[in-house]
This record gives structure tokens, sequence and C-alpha cells, in this order.
């Protein structure tokens, strides 16, 4: 039987992991969590086979937990479950220890292939991923600016392309404006931009926004 913990801060969607994977034979759920810092407490207290993580929960980046979590429990399967574009996500979680992502849009059907195979040892990802994947490693002399970013510094590429401001930044990733500021400067220099209404046009041409 392959024990599953759930992380994710809408009710709603954990109650319809839930239900998907209550149909199964193989498969059970152990426990829950809504938000990062209980995944934590939770995954130090008790012993399962994978983890269902939401990469956005309201406390911390869900990128951020997995590298927690995986600190403290390097063994344990992780599977990002997510709403956003998988083409970047994906290869970032996946280079922070994940062991799969998917999409929250995926079929059940395909959850429950992910579950069993990140919990046999292998890892999962998408025909999307994989592809990208393919790219990365054909391509790898061609590589976007974008992927030379910290994760922080990435985050703060997203939140900016998606039009927040800096106080709002700020709150989102528990940092202080001068910190997330510090940040904003790395990423303009590495992308070799010069202020907000060219990051935000690099990024809908990159597709990191939805």
């Amino acid at each position: 039987m392959i024990s599953v913990m759930i992380t994710d801060d809408h009710a709603i969607v954990r109650q319809g992991l839930k239900q998907i994977l209550s149909e199964t034979d193989d498969i059970k759920v152990t426990g829950e969590a809504e938000t990062g810092f209980q995944a934590i407490k939770i995954a130090r207290q008790q012993d399962f086979d994978v983890m269902l993580l939401d990469i956005s929960l309201p406390d911390r980046n869900g990128i951020e937990i997995l590298k927690q979590i995986k600190k403290d429990r390097p063994s344990l399967a992780v599977l990002m479950l997510s709403m956003h574009n998988e083409h970047e996500f994906a290869i970032r979680a996946l280079k922070a220890g994940a062991s799969g992502y998917l999409n929250k849009q995926s079929a059940p059907a395909q959850l429950v292939v992910a579950i069993r195979q990140v919990a046999a040892g292998d890892k999962y990802v998408s025909p999307v991923v994989a592809q990208e994947l393919a790219n990365i490693i054909n391509t790898d002399v061609d590589k976007p600016l974008h992927t030379t970013l910290s994760d922080r510094e990435y985050q703060t590429l997203c939140f900016i392309a998606a039009g927040k401001t800096l106080s709002e930044i700020s709150a989102e990733m528990f940092l202080s404006p001068k910190t997330v500021s510090v940040y904003r400067a790395r990423l303009l220099e590495k992308l070799k931009l010069t202020n907000n209404s060219e990051l935000i046009r690099y990024a809908i041409k990159n597709r990191l926004v939805d």
C-alpha cells in the first residue's frame, strides 16, 4: 500500500484528490496539510511514501518547502502539483529534488500513474516536460537567460510580470522591500534589462506568465 500525504491550501482540491485516490486499491491518503509549515512539521513526525505538494502555498513558496523537506527526508518522493506553466516550473522543481511534476488539469488516471511511478523510486514527467528536458540538453549553449536566475530571482520576476507592487511582492515572499529590490536588481542585470516594462515584455515573450 502506498501512503500519500496531500499538501494544498484549498480544501476542495484536497478532497478531490482524496476522492480520486480512494478509488484505487494500492494508494491510501494518510495525512494532509494546508500550509508549507504544516507540511514540514508533519513530514518530520510521520512516515509516508509520497507527498503531493502544491507549488503555490499561502505561507511559503512550494520550491522552498520542497528543499526543506528533502533536506529533512532525502528519500521521500515528492510530486509537485501546480496550475503554473509546466515548461519552466517543472524544471525548477526537478532540480530542487522533486520526483515529478504534474499539472492540476491532468486527468485523474495520470495522477495515479505518477504516484505509483515516484513511489517505485522513478521520476515522473509529462510528455511536455520530457520534451522540454530534451530541448535543454540539445540547446544548453543557447539556453534562455532566465534559466540562470535563482529561485528567489525567478519568483520576483514572475510577481513583477504579474503586475504586483514592491510591497505586495514583499508580503508574498515574506521578505523586506529592500531585499526584494536586491533580487530585482540582480535579475535585471542577468537578463540585461533596465526596467519593469522590459521585464514584463521578456516574461510574456518567454511564456513565463499565463
